[in-house]
């Protein structure tokens, strides 16, 4: 039971970032349109789906509270200052989207938010996996000490990988979106820039001893490491080709490759401790006990085909390109 919980919080994470990832992606994108007209139309772009997304990750924060309530308390107090950054970005860029058309004056100052916002939310949820995959100090009392151990090269590295990857993820819904050749160009030009981030983020990983006590699944990191790269090297031949659609599946399907490789790669592991292995939190130890994971299962039943369902509504009513006819957003 414990391991279903484990998946369903990996799905439920890795939904959030595909889904929010073309949000923050597009977001920081925003910076590439010069025009105020520019700037709706990218907004109007992402605006139906937008706070919808963002479900996913109360989602996710849901059944870590409430199906591994240990792994919870440790995950947040041992990577505090990356857990506030990509908060600090969700708040910032929710509510500068919000509020820019509220003072015509200010637009400009609230654009910038929202592409600050974006960049602090993916840099924030890459620090973090990144986190998870080097581990933390969690002593015999079960409790991490301090925070400066989340500030190293590797969680830096993979900050700057998943913000390129956002990126190019927004790139790949705008095409999808905006009228043909809107920013499919960014777009093609993004991967390279994405694979150099990947390939320095996995050079940094194997010259961390810290990275490589902690991952105790070595064998899956290659391959998914190598599905990453194909799915961005697809995404660029998609673009190339003119099917903006194949690009989309491909740049989601890199983002959903992150977090199967930390679940992967630290398994049987929730969280690894640096200074104690007796000490590294299992899956079966972060669960909650059994009748609460069953409970939460009967409440998850009706909730998770809801979600699935209002998302493929969502998707489904706004398909397409946005035109002259298309509701205005913030």
């Amino acid at each position: 039971m414990a391991t279903v919980w484990y998946a369903l919080l990996g799905l439920f994470f890795a939904a959030y970032l595909v889904l929010g990832g073309y949000d923050y992606g597009s977001g920081v994108l925003l910076a590439r349109a010069r025009t105020p007209e520019a700037r709706r139309g990218l907004l109007t772009a992402v605006g139906p789906f937008f706070l919808g997304n963002e479900v996913w990750l109360v989602a996710a924060m849901g059944i870590l509270f409430g199906a591994f309530p240990m792994l919870e308390g440790e995950l947040l107090s041992g990577l505090y200052p990356a857990v506030a950054l990509a908060l600090a970005g969700v708040i910032l860029v929710t509510a500068a989207v919000q509020l820019r058309s509220r003072e015509i004056r200010l637009r400009g100052g609230w654009d910038r938010l929202v592409i600050g916002g974006s960049a602090l939310a993916a840099l924030g949820w890459g620090a973090v996996l990144g986190g998870l995959l080097q581990g933390v100090p969690l002593h015999a009392d079960g409790h991490v000490a301090g925070v400066g151990h989340a500030v190293t090269p590797f969680t830096a590295a993979t900050a700057v990988t998943l913000l390129a990857l956002v990126a190019v993820h927004g790139a790949a819904f705008l095409a999808l979106r905006l009228p043909e050749g809107g920013f499919a160009h960014p777009g093609r030009q993004l991967v390279p820039w994405a694979l150099a981030a990947v390939a320095g983020t996995a050079v940094v990983g194997l010259l961390s001893s810290r990275v490589r006590a902690a991952v105790e699944q070595p064998a899956a990191v290659v391959p998914l490491l190598g599905v990453l790269a194909a799915a961005l090297l697809v995404a660029a031949g998609a673009w190339r080709r003119g099917r903006p659609g194949a690009a989309f599946v491909a740049t989601s399907v890199a983002l959903v490759v992150p977090v199967a490789l930390v679940g992967s790669a630290t398994w049987p592991y929730t969280l690894v401790s640096t200074v104690d292995p007796a000490a590294s939190l299992t899956v079966a130890d972060a669960a909650a006990s059994g009748p609460t994971l069953r409970l939460l299962g009967w409440l998850a039943v009706p909730l998770v085909p809801a979600l699935l369902g209002f998302q493929v509504m969502c998707w489904w009513i706004f398909r397409g390109r946005i035109d002259q006819r298309a509701p205005v957003y913030w």
